[in-house]
C-alpha cells in the first residue's frame, strides 16, 4: 500500500507539474495577448487624441463659418430691404403716372369742344397765311392771263371741296 501511496503522490506530482506547465504556457500566452492589447490601447489613445484635436479644429471652423454666414445674411437683408423700397417707390411712381394720365384724359374729354375749336382756328389761320403768301408771290411775278385763270379755278375748286 505504500507503493500505491508513492505512486499516488508521484501521479499527483506529475499532474501538478503538467498543471503548472500548462498554467505557465497559458499565462505566457496571456501576457503576450495583454501586451498586444496594451499596445493597441496606447495606439488607440494616440489616435483618439488626434481625432479630438481635429474635431476641435473642425468645431472652431464651423463656428467661424456660422458667424460669416450670419454676417452675410445680415448684409443680404439690407439689400433685400433696399430692393423692397425700390419696388415700393416704383409702385408709387406708377400710381402717380396713372393719376396724371387719368386727369389728362378727363381734361381732354371735358375740353374736347375747345380743342376742336382750337384746331379749326388753327386751320383757318393756316389758310389765311397760305393766301397771304400766295398773294405775296403773285405780286412778285408778272401773271399771265392763263396763269390767273388757273389760280382762280383752283380757288373755286378748293372752296367747293370745303
Amino acid at each position: 500500500m505504500i507503493i500505491i501511496l508513492y505512486l499516488s503522490v508521484a501521479l499527483i506530482a506529475v499532474a501538478f507539474l503538467i498543471l503548472v506547465i500548462s498554467l505557465t504556457k497559458t499565462l505566457k500566452s496571456m501576457k503576450i495577448t495583454m501586451d498586444r492589447v496594451s499596445k493597441t490601447m496606447e495606439d488607440l489613445e494616440g489616435q483618439l487624441q488626434g481625432i479630438t484635436s481635429e474635431t476641435t479644429l473642425l468645431l472652431h471652423k464651423t463656428n467661424e463659418l456660422a458667424e460669416d454666414i450670419q454676417n452675410k445674411s445680415e448684409k443680404l437683408n439690407t439689400v433685400v430691404y433696399a430692393v423692397q423700397d425700390i419696388g415700393t417707390t416704383i409702385k408709387e411712381f406708377n400710381g402717380s403716372i396713372r393719376k396724371v394720365s387719368s386727369n389728362l384724359s378727363t381734361q381732354v374729354v371735358h375740353n374736347q369742344d375747345k380743342i376742336a375749336q382750337l384746331l379749326q382756328w388753327g386751320s383757318v389761320l393756316k389758310e389765311l397765311k397760305d393766301k397771304w403768301m400766295e398773294k405775296k408771290e403773285r405780286k412778285k411775278e408778272p401773271v399771265t392771263f392763263d396763269e390767273q385763270a388757273d389760280v382762280e379755278l383752283r380757288e373755286v375748286k378748293r372752296v367747293r371741296s370745303e
